[in-house]
């Protein structure tokens, strides 16, 4: 069963039930401030940091699901409905949800009234800003009554969802034209030196800022008090709950149309310039930005500007083909949802509370991969504010909050991992931009002006905290995880509730992970070469032979005979090994190590992948790992914590499976990695119903094949998956590689795909490439034509100026 489809020609996706079988959401805004909006307009906003600063509250884990969010009611005669659905769930005559770039359109009518509302966060602005335009298509005049609502968070989440004795008591708002601005300046007379403004560019008939008055203290939001009644009580929020609505009555014509913009935006003054006068906020920022969104030319202007912004963005990087969801795959869905996962790493989305996890260390790093080509310059900033979290001997907090951009422990630490995806990350920008001077820059490290130290020093701390910290097989030790954090070797946790990332670590320098093993040996080569542009060759061979002994270590000791071992635990007993009863073969270390090139020599390599294919693969994906853990064991950890298929035991972890494809590309099988792309891809879903989240995003975990409903998703959006399947298909298959010394074309294509062009803007200038595959399914000899001129090799030189369009030739026979 389906419930929208693709507009290409318009880059949206059309909704057209509003009873989806999940909330539906997009992400609004680009910069500092954001909004999650769901297809029936639930969801929050917030500045920066959706802990610290968030300005709506929303309501997790609720029933009837997606309460709180932007909305507006409309009262009609009798009729009382709302141009989302919810909450009133009135049954509507028409509905439709486009999901733009940026922004969302919901339109839907009731007794022949139209209701289109628009909602973006323009560029520039620190505000969500709505149209609201009713259109009266019956043959008769209409008195209606449209009332807006939001409901203020008092800006700390957590605090805001826990301590009520005293947020009870906070409250306080100011209003200007009888209610038509509405600002919410809790916290303002003291430590705060910022507000929040609700507005509407229209006389109000009545407002509130006051829940119980606007709701009633035992109605819903499905049936408020004020709208029931069909009158505002020009309430005022002392402590308690406040809120924002505003009411408009009008009457409306047969054929009329009419219009409303909504301001809802965060505005800071200087300490010094708070009040204008005692107790009253000083409001010309907020006056300012009002000012900007008076007409509907005004908002029109702004709409049409970020709709251009994201046009000329997802330009880099386009497809044509004759797969059209490959098409709209690449050039849009992907490439915005990587743009997302770099603003908000994990912190925000319906999956995710934004309270308990911040900026990842790892994640952060990974969605550099996806993301440096769109916006290299904040990509840069990116990696600087990492780096600044890292310990002073290589080792890594595992997450940072946005706004203080200081490391913390508050979802544990000890991932030993984490240091080597900082590498992997500055890597893809210095090959994406050519900008060595990134690794001449000093850096904090934890945050410490007095140990700053040049960029290439953080990388090297990195490297060696991996080299200085192996286990009795010559493997890296694993820390309290690496990639999969919930594989805990160390951990041992028997006490309920406990949380297996925060615990007492009981490392005794024995659990190894051949997971890590793989990422040295793959990003060993890249780390080397940028010490070499640094001018540190004896460190770069010091990396090569690190890379050489990990290799053999890998061959040595991480492999079982058909696949490659996933870890040892703390008694030096396998992981992932045919003689283990449960957890025979992981995903991880099979992807990771023939990524790395492991194996690809003597033939490890290819029955690895014929592994994954026989144990691991179904039709919804690769599952994580095989056979799943039917009982808890105390020394593994949280992995077998889940019941089979979900999660970690055993479920599609999208996130992981392009490694896979990555690594059939190595061996040249581009048939099988391309049909490995189109089981997860979300422009490839069949089953809208059973797959239940967005269809036009990755989630992180579709349920495996040991699961009660293997195919349905979870974890939409804020996922690794973004990034590493955009690389897995514009680098792996389709074949555009950044290097360091040039843009290299080296694809390896699925038989299906004949014919294909791709335009790429890199370091200044724009490639049109077209490639003719003659090869079929498996990878051919590649002929690169460059202006006319065949040249060596498959990496094109770079101009001596910028600014050129270069057209390319592609042959693969």
């Amino acid at each position: 069963m389906n419930y929208g489809y693709f507009d290409d020609q318009n880059s949206q996706y059309v909704i057209t039930r509003p009873d989806t079988p999940y909330p539906w959401i997009n992400y609004l805004g680009s910069e500092d401030f954001f909004s999650l909006m769901s297809n029936t307009s639930g969801g929050y906003t917030f500045y920066k940091d959706a802990r610290l600063l968030r300005l709506t509250r929303y309501r997790y884990n609720n029933v009837p699901t997606d309460a709180g969010g932007h909305y507006f009611y409309i009262r009609d005669g009798e009729a009382m409905w709302n141009p989302g659905w919810q909450p009133c769930q009135t049954e509507l005559d028409s509905y439709e949800c486009r999901v733009g770039t940026g922004y969302t359109t919901i339109t839907s009518s009731k007794n022949g009234l139209k209701t289109e509302q628009t909602v973006m966060v323009p560029r520039g602005f620190t505000a969500e800003v709505t149209r609201v335009k009713l259109t009266n298509e019956s043959s008769e005049a209409k008195d209606i009554a449209l009332y807006s609502f939001i409901e203020f968070c008092l800006w700390n989440a957590q605090d805001d969802s826990t301590n009520f004795q005293r947020n009870y008591a906070l409250a306080e708002m100011e209003l200007e034209k009888n209610g038509a601005v509405i600002y919410h300046k809790t916290e303002y007379r003291e430590r705060r030196n910022h507000y929040a403004v609700y507005a509407v560019n229209a006389e109000v008939d009545g407002y509130d800022t006051d829940r119980e008055s606007f709701i009633g203290l035992y109605n819903s939001f499905g049936n408020p008090d004020v709208v029931v009644n069909n009158q505002s009580k020009n309430s005022d929020a002392h402590g308690w709950a406040p809120i924002g609505s505003h009411c408009i009555k009008r009457t409306i014509q047969p054929g009329e149309t009419l219009s409303f913009v909504y301001v809802l935006g965060y505005c800071e003054n200087p300490y010094e310039e708070k009040f204008t006068s005692h107790g009253v906020i000083n409001k010309a920022p907020a006056h300012a930005l009002l000012g900007e969104f008076q007409t509907d030319e005004q908002f029109e202007e702004k709409l049409t500007a970020l709709k251009e912004y994201w046009k000329q963005l997802l330009n880099h990087f386009s497809i044509e083909s004759a797969d059209e969801k490959l098409n709209r795959s690449v050039n849009l869905w992907n490439q915005y949802q990587c743009m997302v996962t770099f603003n908000m790493s994990r912190s925000a989305s319906y999956f995710e509370s934004g309270i308990g996890r911040g900026m990842g260390f790892r994640d952060c790093s990974q969605d550099l991969l996806g993301f440096v080509h769109l916006i290299p310059e904040r990509a840069r900033e990116r990696i600087l504010d990492i780096a600044a979290t890292q310990k002073i001997d290589g080792g890594a907090y595992h997450q940072y909050q946005p706004l203080t951009k200081k490391g913390n422990s508050d979802v544990g630490g000890g991932f030993n991992d984490d240091p080597l995806w900082l590498i992997y990350g500055t890597a893809a920008y210095v090959k994406e931009t050519g900008d060595v001077s990134l690794l001449h820059e000093v850096v904090d490290f934890d945050n410490d002006p007095e140990q700053a130290q040049p960029m290439h020093v953080h990388l090297e701390r990195a490297f060696k905290n991996i080299v200085n910290n192996k286990g009795p097989h010559g493997l890296p030790l694993i820390g309290r995880a690496d990639w999969n954090d919930c594989l805990n070797l160390n951990c041992f946790s028997a006490e309920p509730g406990e949380s297996f990332q925060t615990v007492t670590n009981n490392d005794t320098g024995i659990a190894e992970s051949v997971f890590i093993a793989g990422m040295f040996v793959g990003v060993a080569d890249a780390y080397a070469k940028m010490l070499e542009i640094c001018g540190r060759a004896d460190e770069a061979a010091f990396a090569k032979a690190a890379k050489a002994e990990m290799t053999k270590a890998v061959e040595e000791h991480g492999w079982d005979g058909e696949w490659f071992l996933r870890a040892y635990d703390a008694f030096s007993q396998k992981v992932g090994s045919d003689t283990n009863e449960e957890g025979k073969i992981y995903i991880e270390p099979q992807g990771m190590c023939v990524m790395a090139g492991i194996g690809i020599e003597n033939g490890m390599a290819e029955k690895a992948m014929a592994s994954t294919k026989k144990h691991l693969q179904f039709e919804h994906g690769i599952v994580l790992v095989a056979p799943a853990y039917t009982k808890y064991h105390l020394e593994l950890g949280e992995v077998s914590s889940y019941p089979p298929g979900y999660k970690e035991n055993g479920s599609v972890f999208c996130h992981n499976n392009p490694w896979v494809m990555i690594a059939e590309t190595e061996l040249g099988h581009g048939d099988s990695a391309f049909d490995m792309y189109k089981c997860i891809a979300p422009a490839y879903i069949k089953d809208q119903k059973l797959h239940r989240t967005e269809p036009y995003v990755y989630s992180q975990t579709i349920n495996g094949k040991e699961s009660y409903l293997p195919g349905e998703a979870k974890n939409s959006w804020l996922t690794g998956t973004a990034a590493w399947n955009f690389n897995a298909i514009a680098q792996a298959i389709l074949g555009v590689k950044p290097q360091f010394d040039g843009l290299m074309i080296d694809p390896c294509l699925p038989a299906e795909i004949k014919d294909l062009k791709i335009r790429r803007e890199f370091r200044g200038n724009v490639y049109n490439i077209t490639v003719k595959n003659l090869a079929g399914g498996e990878k051919g000899k590649i002929n690169v034509v460059v202006d006319g001129n065949a040249i060596e090799g498959q990496v094109i030189p770079l101009p001596e100026q910028n600014g050129q369009t270069i057209e390319v030739q592609v042959t693969i026979v």
